[in-house]
This record gives structure tokens, sequence and C-alpha cells, in this order.
């Protein structure tokens, strides 16, 4: 028993172990509960996507796309709200703000 000596895990090995369990919490929490809920300090901008739709709504003159579709803002600045590319386009508040949606000429909304 005195003469027996067994290899033991390094320190580093230990930290390594550890961190790796923080993480793999981490992304199991974040694809549950959501990402939102668990950073909520994070802020996201989706002003792209939504310009590219609106874009892609006016050259297919889809008028429901791009007069009735509801789209949520959320520029990372300001409270996220809801509004068409149409109203995106013609509002003097949105307009202010730089968005660079572009109105369309072709559909005319009601």
């Amino acid at each position: 028993m005195i003469n027996k000596s067994a290899q033991g895990m390094s320190t580093s090995t230990i930290v390594l172990l550890i961190l790796g369990l923080i993480i793999l919490v981490v992304l199991v929490l974040g694809f549950t509960l959501g990402w939102n809920k668990l950073a909520p300090w994070v802020q996201s901008n989706n002003l792209d996507s939504i310009k590219t739709a609106c874009n892609i709504a006016c050259t297919t003159n889809s008028q429901y796309d791009f007069c009735s579709a509801t789209r949520t803002v959320n520029d990372g600045v300001n409270k996220k709200f809801e509004d068409n590319c149409n109203g995106l386009a013609t509002n003097a508040t949105y307009t202010s703000r730089a968005y660079g949606i572009p109105s369309c000429p072709s559909i005319t909304c009601p």
C-alpha cells in the first residue's frame, strides 16, 4: 500500500472540465429558455432582414406584403414596435431614424 502511486489529474484538466460544464449549462439554458431571457442586455438588430423583405415585396408587386404584413422592428436602440413596409417607408418618425426602407412607387396602399 505504501509503495503504490497513482496518477492524479492536473489542475489544468480540472479547470477545463469545469469550464466545459459551465459552457454546456449556458448552451442548454439558452436554447431551452430562450436567449432573450438568458441575456436581456444583448441587443439584436433585424433591420437588414426587414429591408430585404420590403424590397422583395416591392419588386414582386406584392401589395399585401408591402401594405398589410406587419413587421416587428428591433433596431437595438428604440423599443420594439410593429408596422408594415409602407409605414416604415413613409412615416416621418421612422424615416428620421434612417432605417433605409424606400417607398414603392409601383404599389398604392389603401
